[in-house]
């Protein structure tokens, strides 16, 4: 039986413990936190922070792993690469990791490789931002190099709002540097990707919807995208040339591009499957290609299918309220009962507190349906919210 060492044990991991255990593997997990949700679900637990390189090694060493993996999420990934070159595993070179987790050096891999970017400038300290002051423009985006899940990022509209911004940013973020950017205006989308012995195959194209300036948090997600074939094709090109400047032979991309009035520009890209429930459910909705089982028989150094099995639409719309404690919530059941919608799932209960959205962990639930088109499972979710009821105070 082989041994899969997965790298945390979060809601987030959950699907891949899940998989894993259908698949028939030995599953170990390590997390810091020993009640996370995927602890009960594993063979075994380590009580080890996802972000301790050295530790993921010697626990990956002790249970003997065959493979190490972690999903949709961004700075584990040094951990695991640190950990699969050590132990001689198929995974990203820690190099890789790095490009893949810090802002800055992904950008500077990008304008290397002539990979079609924004414009930029990282700052490590408050003499950075001097050097450079007179040269930005407005409206531009700061963010933290190091963050994800649109953690500190914001809009800048002007010079007055330059050193606010930067503070924030760099708040939320774990070593404190900040990149500026140019503000790209279009549509948004994120390619999903799975690099099997160096070969990129785009699995799908997503739309993305966010709630705009100033902090961009992404409110749904559908696929495949509505876009002209013309633009995706640039797409397409543009998210392989992106996976390969920063050098991922093997395993999950989940690469976001804007589609601006002069082609396609890279925003970001991590080493990983996406988020916000895109990989794990939309793209098995979509397609019928199971990233998660892909990416856990990469890791096992096993050659994974991946070839579509149909084309259908499917979405996800979050759950959008005011500011407030949580009273009661009704409707869910009226919800479930709706042909063609999958999940509906809350994160927040009667007693939290709902805070306006700054960024993900603000959102308190989400809607997910599949239908024949990716137009008819969005009008799907969007019907399908208008029974949920939350009334706050």
């Amino acid at each position: 039986m082989k041994r899969l060492l997965i790298i945390g044990a979060s809601i987030l991991q959950l699907p891949a413990i899940l998989k894993a255990k259908e698949m028939g593997l030995y599953v170990g997990v390590a997390d810091f936190n020993p009640h996370a949700i995927g602890v009960s679900h594993a063979d075994e637990y380590f009580n080890v922070s996802t972000i301790d390189e050295e530790g993921v090694y010697q626990t990956g060493r002790e249970f003997k792993a065959d493979g190490i993996v972690t999903l949709a999420t961004d700075m584990p990934m040094r951990a695991v690469a640190y950990a699969t070159h050590k132990l001689g595993l198929v995974g990203i070179s820690y190099d890789t990791a790095i490009k893949a987790t810090d802002k800055g050096e992904m950008i500077k891999a990008f304008e290397v490789a002539g990979v079609e970017h924004p414009w930029y400038y990282i700052l490590h300290t408050p003499e950075d931002l001097k050097k450079v002051v007179s040269e930005i423009t407005y409206p531009c985006i700061s963010k933290p190099v190091d963050n994800a899940g649109s953690r500190g990022v914001v809009l800048i509209e002007s010079s007055k709002d330059l050193e606010n911004a930067i503070q924030y940013s760099s708040l939320n973020g774990r070593n404190g540097g900040v990149i500026i950017e140019e503000y790209l205006k279009g549509s948004e989308v994120s390619v999903e990707v799975m690099v099997v012995n160096e070969d990129v195959h785009i699995l799908q194209v997503t739309d993305k919807l966010t709630t705009g300036s100033p902090h961009f948090v992404e409110m749904g997600h559908s696929q495949p995208s509505l876009l002209d074939y013309k633009d995706i094709r640039a797409i397409k090109d543009l998210a392989k040339r992106a996976v390969n400047s920063i050098g991922i032979n093997h395993g999950p991309a989940h690469v976001e591009i804007m589609l601006t009035d002069q082609g396609p520009k890279m925003i970001e890209l991590g080493a990983r499957m996406g988020g916000d429930c895109i990989t794990t459910h939309l793209v098995p909705l979509s397609t019928g290609i199971d990233m998660v089982k892909a990416t856990i028989q990469i890791a096992l150094g096993e050659c994974p299918s991946i070839a579509p099995r149909f084309d259908k639409g499917a979405a996800i719309r979050y759950i959008e309220e005011t500011n407030g404690v949580i009273e009661n919530i009704s409707g869910i059941d009226k919800v479930n009962s709706i042909n063609g919608i999958e999940h509906v799932v809350l994160t927040k209960a009667v007693g939290d507190v709902v805070n306006r959205i700054s960024s993900s962990v603000d959102r308190i639930g989400y809607v997910i349906s599949q239908a024949d088109t990716a137009q008819a499972a969005i009008d799907l979710c969007e019907n399908a919210m208008k029974h949920i009821v939350i009334t706050t105070k």
